[in-house]
């Protein structure tokens, strides 16, 4: 069973008002998200991994050390899970349980806000900042690459992706501008709250 590239939860130049123009997904999405989708299915083709899920072939192919595999496997799932993080007109404070648990886990959704932003303008390089229910506890964390929470037994809640190509064409070389935008525009917190909940 051949692994599918799901489709964006919006249109490409959905959020073209908000800070990300259709020139993005179509590289990011179209060329990017795509290649590790076609990568995979070629590593995968005839193997035990081309039946399982796509969440077991992340956790098998990280404990054994198939890099190639892993490295396109969690790409995939990292950057279907950033597209549904986005959201028209989204960004800002959240409400609700996930809001009181951000004060809970950080103090105030500012306080979370400047170590989320640390977070993702520290990771050297390629990578991802990530929001993540730790055990009942929500944290802040970084992975460098394709490493995503799966392989800590942590549930991810919401992540930005911080490799050059995800901020390049809107935002050049400006990382910061990037993160602040996500967090002040572009947070789909409903998706993060499902998350939490689920």
């Amino acid at each position: 069973m051949a692994f599918v590239q799901p489709p964006l939860p919006f249109a490409m130049d959905a959020l073209e008002p908000y800070g990300m123009k259709a020139e993005t997904f179509e590289y990011h999405y179209g060329k990017h998200h795509k290649a590790y989708v076609d990568n995979l299915n070629k590593l995968t083709e005839g193997s035990d991994l081309a039946n399982k899920s796509l969440e077991e072939v992340i956790q098998t192919s990280y404990k054994d050390g198939n890099a190639g595999v892993f490295n396109n496997a969690a790409q995939v799932w990292n950057h279907t899970f950033f597209w549904n993080c986005l959201k028209a007109g989204g960004g800002g404070t959240p409400t609700g349980d996930i809001a009181a648990k951000i004060d809970s886990a950080f103090g105030s959704y500012d306080k979370f806000k400047e170590e989320f932003s640390n977070a993702a303008a520290t990771q050297f390089g390629s990578g991802w900042a990530w929001l993540v229910d730790d055990g009942g506890t929500l944290k802040v964390t970084k992975t460098p690459n394709a490493e995503n929470p799966l392989v800590h037994s942590q549930k991810a809640l919401l992540t930005l992706d911080v490799w050059e190509h995800a901020y390049y064409i809107d935002f050049r070389n400006a990382r910061p501008a990037f993160i602040k935008n996500f967090l002040d525009n572009l947070v789909n917190w409903d998706f993060v709250a499902a998350n939490l909940a689920a």
